[in-house]
Parts: C-alpha cells; structure tokens; sequence
C-alpha cells in the first residue's frame, strides 16, 4: 500500500483478513481483492456483493463513523443509490481503528468511456445535487464532523490557500498561470457571504466518486465529507467534468453569478492544496487537480 500520510495506520490483506475472521466470521471465507484506494481510506471487494473500507489514518475514520450513522437515514430519501453499510468494524490489536463493510455498487467511474452523453449527465448530477440540498436537516448541525471547512467561511480559509497556491506556482507555475488563479480567489473573499439555508453537502462530486451504468449517472459513493454549510462548494467539482455537463449542471440548478464564482474560488482551493501535499506520493491525484486548475484557467 502507498503511503500518503504520515500517520497512516498498516493495511493489507492479512489484516482484513484478521478482521473479518474476529467480526464477521460468516464472510470470512468469502474471495478478497483490492478495490482501489484514494486519499482517505482503502477498500476491498469482499465476495460478489460486499466492499470492505478503511481509513488510512485516525483522523479519517471519523467520516466513516458519519456515513455509518446518516447513509441509512438519507438513502431512503435520495432517487440515486448511495453506499449501504452492512458491518460497522471496531478497532482490533490488528487496526487500531474504525472499519466498514457495504454492499457493493456496480459501475465504473464517470470518464469519457463511460459517460454516453454528457450535458445529461451534468442535469443528472444537478438532480442529484437539488435532491439532497432539499432533504430536511433532521436535527443536524454545522458542528463537530459534520462541520468541515467547504460550506463555511471562505475568508477563514484565506491564509492555507494563499499558502497552497505560493507552491503551486513552484511547483507548475510553467504550465500553468497562477495569477488569474489566485486572482479569482482573492476576488470571490469580496463577494458578500452566503445568505441562504444550510443544507446536507456530500462534498466531493468528483468524477471518481461517481458511478455509471449504461451511460447515464447511477451511484454517488464517498459520503465521507458529508456535512452542513452552504452549497457554493458544492458545485466546484464539476470543474472536473466536461464543459458541456458543466454547463448543463449550472442550467439545471439556475445558478447565479455569485454562487458560480464562489463554487470556482472553492474547486481553485481544494486543487492548488491538493498539489503540493500529494506532489511525492499520489501523482494521479496530482494530475487530477492539474486538470481541474487548467480547465478553470481554460473557461
């Protein structure tokens, strides 16, 4: 397993092996693969219908903990599907942490070998978007893991992006301009403050974090930036997507200048942070964010 934080706790399929004979012995024969892993947890395939999921570090399992509490009360009210946990893991002498096993979701990543037709893709992900901003807050509130910078004070994160986007010059200042990047940012800490409802944020609509079946939108998964806040940071991932979802995302939902100018200051932060931390160990996440940087730039 590559190591992308310094406090990364050991995984391997012994371990999760070890789990499952200690926790959920009726699976523990079952076949295990790998299944990919990002930037906050590892997964395997367990069998033909289950996913095994682990945080790589501490602070990490706390989204897992929120997405075992909420998915089962927000499934019910989302049309799309979204992971279903089965087991909720407890830490062993083995892992020291929380685990997760779900049923697993066919599909394959949004991508341009997946996707049939993009503009109704974009409408799908802004469908999506307008179901789960609407769904009532149940009690819940911008506190504790479900607070999380993006939804909150862009001025609060003033200082780190500032930071983020000094090594980005550094580092790929030669392909691309970070003037107008840093431009934009600096211009959209003027923009008055959003003034409407909190609502439910997934967080992270980006391209891997959604499943295609048949061409078309099928499954959101990562639920574990789930949080409360305004919905300006919502809609920066589309950055991600082909001009004509983003487009098609931005007629659906009817946005207005101000909010497409802050969800573009929000998707400029999270990708110039994302170069220099992953810049030595993740360099797929690396181009990711160089992308979403040069299709900004390139609007």
């Amino acid at each position: 397993m590559v190591t992308l934080h310094q406090d990364e706790v050991p995984i391997d399929e012994t371990i999760v092996r070890s789990l499952l004979a200690e926790q959920c012995p009726q699976w523990a024969g079952l076949p295990l693969s790998p299944a990919g892993a990002g930037t906050d947890n590892v997964m395997y395939r367990l069998g033909e219908e289950l996913l095994v999921r682990l945080p790589r570090t501490a602070e990490k399992a706390g989204p897992l903990r929120k997405e075992q509490q909420w998915l089962p009360r927000l499934a019910p009210l989302l049309a799309c599907v979204v992971p279903e946990p089965r087991h909720a893991g407890t830490p062993t002498s083995a892992y020291p942490l929380p685990w997760s096993v779900y049923r697993w979701i066919d599909g394959t990543e949004a991508g341009p070998d997946t996707v049939a037709d993009w503009s109704s893709f974009g409408s799908d992900l802004a469908a999506v978007v307008r179901e789960l901003h609407g769904i009532d807050l149940m009690g819940a509130t911008r506190t504790g893991d479900l607070g999380g910078y993006r939804g909150g004070s862009m001025r609060a994160c003033d200082e780190w992006v500032g930071s983020a986007l000094a090594d980005c010059r550094a580092l790929v200042g030669g392909e691309l301009d970070v003037e107008p990047l840093q431009r934009w940012w600096r211009a959209a800490l003027t923009l008055p403050e959003p003034s409407g409802p909190q609502v439910w944020l997934h967080s992270d609509l980006k391209p891997t974090n959604l499943l295609v079946r048949a061409g078309r939108l099928h499954a959101v998964i990562d639920f574990g930036g789930l949080s409360i806040g305004f919905p300006d940071a919502e809609h920066a991932p589309v950055w991600d997507l082909p001009a004509p979802a983003r487009h098609a995302y931005w007629d659906a939902l009817a946005l207005d200048e101000l909010t497409w100018a802050r969800a573009r200051a929000w998707a400029i932060a999270v990708a110039a942070s994302g170069i220099p931390y992953y810049w030595h160990t993740f360099p797929a996440f690396v181009a990711e964010c160089r992308n979403r940087l040069a299709a900004i730039l390139n609007h």
